[in-house]
């Protein structure tokens, strides 16, 4: 089981350069980063986690500029949307983003998706909360046909366009993994049909064991796992790796650099001990 570091990451925290050499240094797998293009100031929806909705929500940064500013400095870590909001995003646009990364980092990209639960943020994005599941499904299905078709084309829905040529194709063949977060039904059903991984928050371990036991029932073979937000707590992870588990996303809180560069040396501390035990 590899462990990465989950994080937020903001415009008034450590930067994106520091932030992926550090992680690479110490030897972790992964940057995860999450991705909320604005937060409407209505806050109707209710933060799933409940209670007010953590300040690091409101500035994050782009994923995709902040995994391509990693790529540009690293070699080994993976680079992990956990998760992008396709559902906010054009397919197309997306598509290429993506690939560059790929192509940047030399094969080092990991396509975390969900539909998201800011009602409002999707609204603004002119996503009706009520189609957001089939507009995902769709998004990843046009996705994965331009990273795989040269012309490629799609008829959906939502999703629709002619024969077309989209450039650069990912290094990884056939495409970079797919990983689909959610804690739902829809999220199981989801990652059977197309084929993808689950990316899960750090939900109790029951909780856990039935949505993936679902999955592996479902699709007939294990199910790649990863998830964002893990706790530093090595009783966790043994649950978690006991589960089947490829990756935990350890959070790193979004704080200045000198903070984080401890928590980071903390963590790798306590991974190697881990591992070493």
């Amino acid at each position: 089981m590899k462990f990465g570091i989950a994080t937020f990451v903001d415009d008034d925290t450590i930067d994106s350069v520091s932030l992926a050499r550090a992680i690479e240094e110490r030897g972790f797998a992964s940057l995860i980063v999450a991705e909320h293009s604005h937060i409407p100031a209505s806050r109707e929806s209710a933060y799933p986690s409940g209670g007010d909705l953590p300040a690091y929500y409101y500035n994050t940064l782009d994923p995709f500029v902040t995994l391509a500013a990693a790529a540009a400095v690293t070699s080994t870590i993976e680079l992990f949307t956990g998760v992008a909001l396709l559902i906010q995003r054009d397919p197309i646009h997306t598509a290429k983003e993506a690939a560059s990364i790929d192509l940047i980092s030399d094969g080092r990209f990991v396509f975390g998706v969900g539909a998201g639960w800011n009602l409002e943020e999707m609204r603004d994005h002119g996503t009706d909360p009520k189609t957001r599941g089939a507009r995902l499904d769709e998004s990843i299905e046009a996705i994965k046909v331009l990273w795989t078709d040269e012309p490629a084309e799609y008829h959906g829905k939502y999703v629709n366009f002619d024969l077309s040529y989209c450039r650069p194709k990912p290094v990884q063949q056939p495409h970079p993994p797919i990983y689909v977060g959610g804690n739902s039904d829809a999220t199981v059903k989801r990652v059977i049909r197309h084929g993808a991984g689950w990316i899960s928050n750090a939900l109790p371990r029951d909780v856990l064991a039935n949505r993936i036991e679902q999955m592996r029932d479902g699709a007939g073979h294990d199910v790649p796992l990863a998830m964002f937000g893990t706790p530093v707590e090595p009783d966790y992870w043994r649950a978690a790796d006991d589960l089947g588990y490829g990756q935990l996303g350890l959070f790193l809180p979004s704080v200045g650099k000198d903070e984080t560069l401890r928590l980071l040396d903390d963590y790798a501390a306590q991974v190697q001990q881990y591992q070493s035990g």
